[in-house]
């Protein structure tokens, strides 16, 4: 049955929906177990290839996300008028064969150019998807799948993890970047499984003589509360980024080894950060339905709420109980924002511009969230102490509440009206 929107009441979702989020998912999945293996194998390409901590921070930082946002930014206003799938497969099939080919690297700079396009190629992903998923969902869900889509993150942090600790002893961590890059290849085909679904609102959106980066500032000159939530965004995905420097911070200087690291962290990625993604876009999709901006109001709630259990994590031993119990609620905090801030921004922007919106927001975040917070925090590793750049984090991430709270209060938070949501 075809995904028109006058087909899907509120109370029931086609089955091709849960088809294509499944698949999406599983595509944003492989994405980070790609993206993260770097930050997984860190300790080992510090012993192996000589790098610091400054130049891990630049690899899972702003060597990969110049070039994924800039370019996101024009696949983004792409999605939006072309068909969407060929663009992932396209996007797939570059960032698996450069996965591979950092298998190959002797020195910081034979990483780094392969991380690059690792970082094109997966640009392609997330506008189209999120377009997509909003195609194919009443808007009721758009939180909760988003935060499903998002599940990718802590479960791609888990995959890179576990494969960077069971892999990386028995053959080596180059391995890891062979069997990955591979892994991608062979999952193209599954793209014929899905249809790109018809577009909300009435198809793509219209040619139009202004190039991508004038239709964005009016973009963003139409909705101001959205640049409010771009910069919230980023001070959270400061810190989030800032956390890929853990699996490094727990074996220097919690005294780990690396394997018990690698799946420990694995575990917490895996529960704590799934269940952070479902019940972050959970609760937002709540709090919407009852409050105009309601998604807003959690934003702002949520880094002041784990901030504590952020920084007793880092401050406690790690053969303490609470250790485990604060380093649970760290690794959910690290991604309960995303269903909440992608499903914001995408309702603050006009239907055929939703996965321009997406690719905006991305291009703010990364690069002034994920490119700065691990290299910034490398650099007071490599000067200080990785806990004391890690602190720094978490005080970047509570900042973020004040632009949450400013857009929230442009909005205004008041009970919603009551209307039939299709």
């Amino acid at each position: 049955m075809p995904m028109h929107e006058s087909e899907t009441r509120v109370d029931e979702v086609p089955r091709e929906a849960w088809t294509l989020l499944a698949l999406l998912t599983a595509l944003n999945v492989l994405n980070f177990v790609d993206r993260q293996l770097i930050a997984s194998l860190a300790p080992l390409l510090i012993e192996d290839l000589g790098l610091t901590r400054t130049q891990i921070g630049l690899l899972v930082g702003y060597a990969f996300v110049v070039f994924y946002t800039l370019v996101g930014v024009l696949l983004g206003a792409a999605a939006d008028r072309l068909p969407r799938l060929p663009l992932i497969a396209a996007g797939l099939g570059l960032w698996s064969a450069m996965t591979a080919l950092s298998g190959t690297a002797r020195s910081f700079v034979q990483l780094a150019v392969p991380r690059v396009l690792v970082g094109v190629g997966e640009a392609s992903l997330t506008p189209a998807a999120l377009g997509m998923l909003g195609d194919a969902f009443p808007p009721r869900r758009l939180g909760l799948v988003t935060g499903v889509y998002y599940a990718g993150i802590p479960l791609g942090l888990a995959g890179s993890l576990v494969v960077a600790g069971w892999v990386a002893p028995r053959f080596g961590w180059r391995a890891c970047f062979y069997v990955l890059g591979a892994l991608g290849l062979a999952s193209l085909p599954l793209l014929a499984l899905v249809r790109d679904p018809p577009r909300r609102g009435g198809g793509a959106a219209p040619a139009s003589r202004r190039g991508a980066g004038a239709q964005l500032v009016a973009l963003v000159k139409g909705r101001p509360e959205l640049l409010l939530v771009m910069l919230g965004g980023s001070a959270l995905v400061y810190a989030s980024a800032a956390a890929l420097h853990a699996i490094t911070w727990l074996v220097q200087e919690r005294g780990m080894a690396f394997a018990t690291a690698a799946y420990r962290a694995a575990g917490m990625a895996a529960v704590a950060g799934f269940f952070g993604n479902l019940a972050g876009g959970w609760v937002a999709d709540r709090c919407q339905r009852r409050f105009t901006g309601g998604r807003l109001g959690i934003l702002v709630f949520l880094p002041l709420f784990f901030a504590p259990f952020n920084v007793a994590f880092l401050l406690l031993p790690p053969f303490s109980s609470l250790f485990y119990v604060c380093w649970f609620m760290s690794s959910a905090s690290a991604t309960a924002y995303f269903g909440p801030l992608f499903a914001a921004a995408q309702e603050l922007a006009p239907p055929q511009a939703r996965s321009s919106a997406v690719a905006l927001t991305l291009l703010v975040a990364n690069l002034l969230g994920v490119g700065p917070g691990p290299w910034i925090t490398g650099m007071i590793g490599d000067r200080f102490s990785l806990t004391a750049g890690l602190l720094v984090s978490i005080v970047v991430s509570v900042c973020a509440a004040v632009p949450f709270a400013m857009a929230a209060r442009r909005i205004g938070l008041r009970p919603a009206p009551a209307v039939s949501e299709n």
